[in-house]
């Protein structure tokens, strides 16, 4: 009877102590399980609070390109986040360094959001400058236009007037002429009679010329290139040019008949040319053969 009674107080001791190594097991393995749990939502905690610092930085990159007059600042502060983030991945991931973490980008992000704000208002104003800088280089650009227009043109009517302002030589003419001692001239075709080369030629009218005295150079070449007449030169710019006689006439934008004699002797047969110049204008030209 008694081993009985010890049996079944020794089962129920055993009952007992099993339900207590069940328990204790279950507990262990909550306790493992909540652990689990807690690490894992702070690792997840950590790599979100990563995340928000790196977009935190690429934002104050993107600031930092405006180039406002607050980018030493703003880059300032890109070092404190970067030097958190840096501080962040070395920790160790606890719930407590965890929180000082966050509290920390709290208030840098704070930071950051009034230079953002205030970078913005920079942005609008640079645009609004930026807009008014063009608008008025616009109207320069549009006003030196118009200005090169009227140049161009004042350019042109200044040609126009001084093209229109040159005198026309016309009618150019020579005979040869055999000088009498009487005074009487006879036209001649042969080189040795003649003893007197006679040019003559008009200016033509032209109200826009400026009046007064006109000045001509009169070269007559022979047959061997030979410059008759007086053989003297005048130098005009870079040009030489060396002529028969002078004629100066007084010009009041009428027509004018312009004639001269040129004394010649020993002159031999051929073709002779005859050039008028306005200083080292060719103004016009002839020729004529004597026998």
């Amino acid at each position: 009877m008694e081993n009985q009674k010890s049996n079944s107080s020794l089962k129920a001791i055993i009952v007992v102590l099993s339900l207590l190594l069940i328990g204790s097991l279950a507990y262990m393995y909550k306790m493992s399980t909540d652990n689990q749990t807690s690490e894992n939502k702070i690792m997840s905690e950590k790599d979100k609070l990563n995340e928000e610092l790196q977009a935190a930085i690429a934002k104050y990159d993107a600031a930092i390109a405006d180039n406002t007059s607050l980018s030493s600042e703003l880059t300032a502060e890109r070092e404190k986040l970067i030097q958190l983030q840096k501080e962040l991945e070395k920790s160790k991931g606890d719930a407590a360094s965890l929180a000082k973490f966050k509290n920390d980008y709290l208030r840098l992000k704070r930071e950051m959001d009034n230079l953002m704000r205030e970078n913005e208002g920079l942005k609008k104003q640079n645009a609004a400058l930026t807009t008014q800088r063009d608008s008025t280089q616009t109207v320069l650009n549009d006003a030196r236009r118009v200005n090169d227009t009227l140049v161009s043109q004042n350019d042109q009517l200044a040609k126009t007037v001084e093209k229109a302002s040159k005198l026309t030589v016309l009618n150019l003419q020579t005979t040869a002429v055999k000088q009498r001692s009487s005074g009487k001239q006879i036209d001649t075709d042969k080189a040795r009679r003649a003893d007197v080369l006679k040019v003559s030629f008009t200016i033509a009218e032209n109200q826009v010329a400026k009046s007064g005295d006109k000045t001509y150079y009169i070269q007559i070449i022979d047959s061997k290139n030979n410059v008759l007449g007086e053989k003297r030169t005048e130098t005009f710019g870079d040009k030489v040019l060396t002529y028969s006689f002078v004629k100066t006439v007084k010009y009041e934008n009428k027509t004018v008949q312009v004639a001269q004699d040129l004394p010649v002797e020993n002159i031999e047969g051929g073709t002779f040319f005859v050039n008028i110049f306005d200083k080292a204008e060719l103004v016009s030209k002839t020729s004529f053969t004597l026998k």
